[in-house]
Order: structure tokens, then C-alpha cells, then sequence
């Protein structure tokens, strides 16, 4: 602990950015030379289902009974749903397969399962479309030659009829970014058999318009400013991180591997989510301050110095909570009650010892430290095996059914992962700080002794 000062200043940074962090709805760092947002980022606590009340839904391959449905099928459309619907702002949606042909979606604070199920299941046809000269505003809907043979120019009622240079199958990644001027941007990559048929396309229609349409509508229609040859490219506008998220989202996500339809769904009042949230916290503080009165009451300053630590335990974790961002359900938050005990465990173990190597005439500086070093073996071993649970139930969790206690081993977990580092770094540096000059002779009741 020569570096404790080090670790102070570490300490003091840290509890100063969880309380930023805790105490905030949005994260929202300016750019000193052109006032454009460097971090911009929603930290709202993300709450469950069972907490917020909202939508349970049971969503089914509608194909025909006697048609197979493979796993990869499913699975596809499991992962293109749930991406859809997270990256677009619908709550903290989560989805599993269940069987061969069902996927269970949550939704939590949706009341209208088929309006949110109807944007996720369209089968999101993606045109990178050839219009020229011609500009053509977002919302546009226009007429294209894709799947149609000698397509004429224009059709009976008169529209035209646009060529479709490439679909969205051949896109390799889309993903949000900023420009040279600091802009939200849409980055994206080509798959190696349509990046020279892009190359060409860009090399010989610069300054016309490729417009993106999904749908046969208009989403986006960028100007191309130079030839994209080397399968790398980036969308540049007017764009917001909203608006820059959706059509990365929409790029990305492409078509449904199989139609998907809604056979039951089922809400989950919030009256009952806000009840269920109220009694969770109550239990969390009453548990909190009964700790903290025991450990200051048995073990005196230790305790106290004790207490102080598992405040800085407590803000750092909630701070993880809200930027990892963990979704918080009634197991999640028994999960974090009982990562509070295993905080405290630590340092009952450390502070056992503390009190023998005083009794057996060892000076506080040295008591503290050998304290330390003989508590480590049995603090790393209990709380290992807690991990190594911890990942195993992680695991049966992402099994249809068993979701319950998969928010109960994550939260468990980085609170098991927090409270390593409040006991043996926090709590040991507090005390060198302020018991390191202490005369343990002239007040022997400080330490329970």
C-alpha cells in the first residue's frame, strides 16, 4: 500500500464519475473545439418486465404445418428481431426460441403487441436504387426492376421504373459513425462478390443519386461524392444518433429468413411491475442499513471505514447497471441484495484476522497488512466458486424457461466482482489512510479489542 495515495486519488475519480454516472438520465461531453457531442448516451436503469409492467408475446413461423423450419432459421430470425427492436428504441426487448418453430418475445412499457410486432416482422426488402439526376425525397414510394425481366421503362399508370444496382444481401456490416466533419454517419462494408459490381456503379454515376429504399420506400438518398472500390463506405447527412441508428439498423438487419406471425400475446400490468419495484427497493435499503449497523457496531472504526466502502460498492455498482446496461427484473435485484452480504463477507474475514494479529502484539500498519495476505486465500477461493456458479447459471439461463435466473447470476456476478474490489482495495486503503498514525495502545475499544 505504498501507492496509497494513488489509489485515493483512483477512489475519489471513480466515486466522482459513479455519481455522475447514478445520478443521471443522459450522458451527454461537448467537443471544447466544435461544440459537437463527443458522448452522447441514455443511462436510464433499464427495468424488466415483471418491474415496469408491458407486453409478453408468443410469436410462431407462419408457414404450414407439415413445412420444416430449421434451427438457423429460427435462430436468424430470433437475432434479426431482437436487433431490430433494440436498436429502433422499443424498450429492452428480450427473446428466446421455444421448440422448433416459436420465439417468446418481452417487451417492457409496450401496450400494443401488434402494432410493435408488425414493424419487426415486414420482410424488409433492401434496394440500393439507380435515380440519376432525379432527387427524390424520404417517404418517396417508387417502382423498381428487381425480380422483374425486362422490366419496361415505365409502367401502365405511368411510373417509373427505377433499376436496382444491388439489395441488401450484399452488405456486409452497417454500423453508426461520425464524419470529417464530426457528423453522425452510417459506415458500411461490402461482401467481396458485390464490391466490384459497386466499385463500377460509383465510379461511373458520381454526382447522382443512389437511393436506399426498403420497401419499395425511399429511406435515404445520398449523392455519390466519389467511387467506393475498395468494399468500404459511408453514408453522410443530415443525420441525428436516432435517425443514423434506424438506417443502420434497417441496412443490417435485412430480410426475415421465414414469416413470422403473432399467435398470443399477453400484458403485464404496470400497477404490479411499480408494487414490485417499490418492495424490492425497501428490501435493498433495509438490507443495506442493517449491514451497515452491524459492521459499525462489531468492529467499530474497521466497521465504519467498512460501511464507507460499501457506499463507494454500491455506486459503483449501479453505475455498471446503467452502463453495460444490465435489465433489472425482481431476480436481478435479489441478485444485487445478496451481492451486498458477499461485500460484506470480505471484509468480516479480513477483520477476524485484524483482530488476531493485534491480540498476538503486532503494531496496526503490519496487523492491517497481515490481515490482508492471510484473509486473500479464502476471500479468492468463496467468491470464485460464487463466479464459477454464477457463469453456470448464465448458461441454463439462455434455455427457454430458465431466463429467471439469468439477471440473478449477472447481477450476482459483478457485484461479486465489485465487492473484491471495494474490500481489498477501498477498505484497505481507508485504513491505512486514516488509522496508519493511530496509537492502538491509547484506544484499544475502536478496534473491539
Amino acid at each position: 500500500m505504498r501507492n496509497k495515495n494513488s489509489w485515493l486519488a483512483v477512489i475519489a475519480l471513480l466515486v466522482a464519475f459513479s455519481l455522475w454516472v447514478d445520478l443521471s438520465k443522459n450522458l451527454l461531453v461537448y467537443n471544447p473545439f466544435n461544440d459537437k457531442p463527443l458522448v452522447e448516451r441514455n443511462v436510464e436503469t433499464k427495468l424488466g418486465l415483471d418491474l415496469r409492467g408491458g407486453l409478453q408475446a408468443l410469436l410462431e413461423a407462419d408457414v404450414p404445418a407439415e413445412t420444416a423450419v430449421t434451427s438457423e432459421d429460427l435462430l436468424n430470425a430470433k437475432n434479426i428481431l431482437q436487433n431490430r427492436a433494440n436498436a429502433l428504441g422499443v424498450s429492452e426487448v428480450v427473446m428466446q426460441t421455444a421448440g422448433d418453430r416459436r420465439i417468446v418475445a418481452e417487451f417492457p412499457g409496450i401496450t400494443n403487441p401488434e402494432e410493435v410486432v408488425s414493424a419487426l416482422k415486414q420482410t424488409a426488402l433492401l434496394e440500393f436504387v439507380d435515380m440519376g439526376t432525379t432527387p427524390v425525397p424520404e417517404g418517396t414510394f417508387i417502382q423498381t426492376d428487381f425480380g422483374v425481366e425486362n422490366a419496361p421503362a415505365i409502367t401502365e399508370s405511368g411510373e417509373t421504373i427505377y433499376h436496382t444496382v444491388m439489395t441488401g444481401a450484399g452488405l456486409q456490416t452497417a454500423s453508426v459513425s461520425r464524419d470529417q466533419a464530426g457528423d453522425y454517419a452510417i459506415s458500411f462494408s461490402l461482401k467481396s462478390d458485390t464490391t466490384d459490381i459497386f466499385g463500377e456503379y460509383t465510379t461511373s454515376h458520381q454526382q447522382q443519386y443512389l437511393a436506399i429504399v426498403l420497401d419499395k420506400q425511399v429511406i435515404s438518398a445520398p449523392i455519390i461524392q466519389s467511387p467506393i472500390t475498395d468494399g468500404q463506405g459511408q453514408i453522410s447527412g443530415n443525420f441525428t444518433q436516432d435517425t443514423a441508428q434506424t438506417l443502420a439498423v434497417q441496412l443490417r438487419s435485412g430480410a426475415l429468413p421465414i414469416p413470422i406471425k403473432v399467435v398470443e400475446s399477453r400484458t403485464v400490468g404496470p400497477t404490479l411491475g411499480e408494487e414490485s419495484l417499490r418492495k424490492s427497493v425497501l428490501a435493498g435499503l433495509i438490507g443495506m442499513a442493517v449491514v451497515i449497523l452491524f459492521m459499525g457496531i462489531y468492529y467499530r472504526v474497521p466497521g465504519v471505514i467498512a460501511d464507507l466502502a460499501l457506499i463507494c460498492y454500491a455506486l459503483f455498482t449501479l453505475m455498471l447497471f446503467k452502463l453495460i446496461p444490465v435489465v433489472l427484473t425482481l431476480p436481478g435485484i435479489a441478485g444485487f441484495i445478496l451481492s451486498v452480504g458477499m461485500a460484506v463477507d470480505a471484509n468480516v474475514l479480513i477483520f477476524e484476522r485484524l483482530k488476531e494479529e493485534l491480540r498476538g502484539g503486532r503494531n496496526l500498519r503490519q496487523a492491517i497488512d497481515l490481515a490482508w495476505s492471510r484473509a486473500w486465500p479464502s476471500i479468492r477461493d468463496s467468491n470464485t466458486s460464487t463466479l464459477i456458479t454464477c457463469f453456470i447459471l448464465f448458461i441454463f439461463g439462455n434455455t427457454f424457461g430458465a431466463s429467471i435466473v439469468k439477471g440473478f447470476s449477472i447481477t450476482l456476478a459483478l457485484g461479486v466482482g465489485v465487492s473484491l474490489f471495494t474490500a481489498i482495495i477501498v477498505t484497505r486503503t481507508f485504513l491505512h489512510t486514516l488509522l496508519d498514525r493511530l496509537k492502538l495502545a491509547e484506544h484499544p475499544r475502536w478496534f473491539g479489542l
